[in-house]
């Protein structure tokens, strides 16, 4: 018996959770795949009851929204798509081999399990595809664990709307009860957490509260699993050569990417560090002279961008190369034009800390560098971790065919050590939902930075390794069986092959 300490209501939501557990594991993936995809067909369905109450709850744009819903269907269609092949299970079969190197080996098999009952606290600057049924959520349900999630104070009637046709969705399936249940108030998605029958969590959002909430599934008696997409600056490096090729390129794909959602994305590029003397400037000059105006998500977070903006251009040596500007209306609403800035490497040094914590908002810095600067050094002089790293080259050098080539692989190399994606010749922004995809990064960017929270590998986070030894075959899930009834790939290790590992290298 779990001594629960939590209110009525929200005892009612962790024991429904933690008693449908063992139904909702045992489900077919297939079962599981059905279910999710009902559940993205019924959310496409109720797309513009949805976006109507978002538009006005985010002051997000219906063009924006719309596309954010598909964004959201088709991901939870690609979790679908891998229920069905299997591979994330990662079954593993060692046959019984009397005559192995080193003694008689039993019959050993290794499959990935849920873990159990799962609370995932909602973003608000993607109120579809990091709510309450984002990645994480798809994620959580995909791999047979029972959802909780705490929904976020900034779009509370779209999170109850989407939810109902996430409920209606599941019980239409033939999902268990007590599936999926939604809660509102940080008090009491932090006493879930708390809770013992509750065995991992999963965040987006500041730094901050997910430093709080990660310490919390830490410090528990028995320490869970946690998985918090934080802050992240994502830095930039263009070669001169680049700039010379395609300045007005550059430029209106830059501004595209900062003022994009009032630069309220998590990818959104913080840092771009150019060389000392360009004309790069020149030309975002000359490409935002008419950006439009957004308003951002809410009062607070409007507020904590004008501190931020006012921080960061009175820093010594700051100037603007696009000034914009915060206004706030008469429901202290905050409407912001994007604005950009340029510093020296020198005074960029000398104001780390007032500079290179993320601006949340449309605002980004330009740092100009001076030749010869090694810049493979950069990115451990400033950050710790970050979600993205770009590199734009010009042709010949995406070739390879120039003399800096192995400085650009030691600057690609570093990035590789301190972000989860490096990107080349592009934008961070707009991350593509597919099976290989990786946002993670090192810490700040995310609490766990050999995971991810889009791409199919999303759905290990939520599963634990299990071997049987020796099982009889009615004891062991289908996907062990030597029959595979599921189809899915195992990777079989017969009897006899522990004399030759190695041979191979000799």
């Amino acid at each position: 018996m779990v001594e629960s300490t939590l209110s009525p209501e929200l005892e009612a939501v962790v024991s429904a959770a933690a008693a449908a557990a063992p139904a909702f594991a045992a489900t077919a993936p297939e079962d599981r795949a059905r279910a999710i995809v009902c559940v993205a067909d019924a959310l496409e369905g109720a797309s513009s009851q949805l976006v109507e109450i978002a538009m006005r709850e985010t002051g997000l744009t219906e063009a924006r929204l719309t596309g954010e819903v598909k964004r959201t269907a088709v991901q939870l269609r690609l979790f679908a798509e891998a229920l069905s092949a299997g591979d994330y299970l990662d079954a593993r079969i060692d046959h019984a081999d009397p005559a192995f190197v080193l003694g008689p080996r039993p019959d050993i098999r290794r499959v990935l399990l849920p873990l159990g009952p799962v609370i995932n606290f909602s973003a608000s600057n993607f109120p579809f595809a990091f709510s309450v049924l984002g990645g994480d959520s798809a994620a959580i349900l995909a791999a047979g664990c029972p959802l909780i999630v705490k929904a976020h104070s900034g779009h509370p009637e779209l999170s109850d709307a989407t939810a109902a046709v996430a409920r209606e969705a599941l019980a239409k399936s033939g999902m268990p009860d007590g599936v999926f249940h939604l809660v509102h108030g940080q008090q009491a998605g932090v006493a879930i957490l708390k809770d013992a029958r509750i065995k991992a969590g999963s965040f987006t959002g500041s730094i901050a509260v997910g430093r709080l909430l990660a310490d919390i599934a830490a410090s528990r008696p028995a320490p869970i699993p946690f998985f918090g997409e934080l802050g992240s600056v994502n830095p930039v490096f263009i070669t001169a050569d680049a700039i010379s090729e395609r300045a007005d390129e550059i430029a209106a794909g830059y501004l595209t990417s900062v003022s994009g959602s009032a630069g309220q994305l998590c990818t959104k590029p913080g840092f771009v560090f150019i060389p000392e003397g360009s004309h790069l400037n020149e030309a975002i000059a000359a490409a935002g002279n008419d950006l439009p105006e957004h308003r951002l998500l809410g009062p607070r977070i409007a507020q904590s961008f004008a501190e931020r903006r006012d921080a960061i251009l009175a820093s010594p040596g700051v100037r603007p190369v696009i000034a914009g500007g915060i206004r706030f209306d008469e429901q202290q609403q905050g409407w912001a034009t994007p604005t950009i800035v340029a510093v020296s490497l020198d005074d960029f040094r000398a104001s780390t800390h007032a500079l290179v914590e993320e601006a949340f908002g449309p605002l980004s810095i330009l740092v100009e560098v001076p030749a010869g600067t090694d810049l493979a050094a950069l990115m451990p002089e400033f950050y710790e971790g970050n979600l993205t790293g770009t590199v734009h080259l010009s042709a010949a050098e995406g070739a390879g065919d120039t003399e800096n080539v192995a400085e650009l692989q030691a600057l690609v190399a570093a990035l590789t050590q301190q972000v989860g994606r490096v990107l080349f010749n592009g934008w961070s922004t707009g991350v593509a939902v597919t099976p290989a995809q990786q946002h993670g990064g090192p810490w700040p960017a995310t609490t766990n930075d050999s995971s991810t929270s889009v791409g199919t590998a999303a759905i290990t986070r939520f599963l634990r390794p299990v071997a049987y030894q020796n099982a009889p075959a009615a004891f062991l899930p289908a996907a062990l069986r030597d029959d595979n009834p599921l189809g899915v790939a195992q990777a079989i290790s017969p009897a006899g092959e522990s004399h030759s590992w190695g041979a191979s290298f000799r």
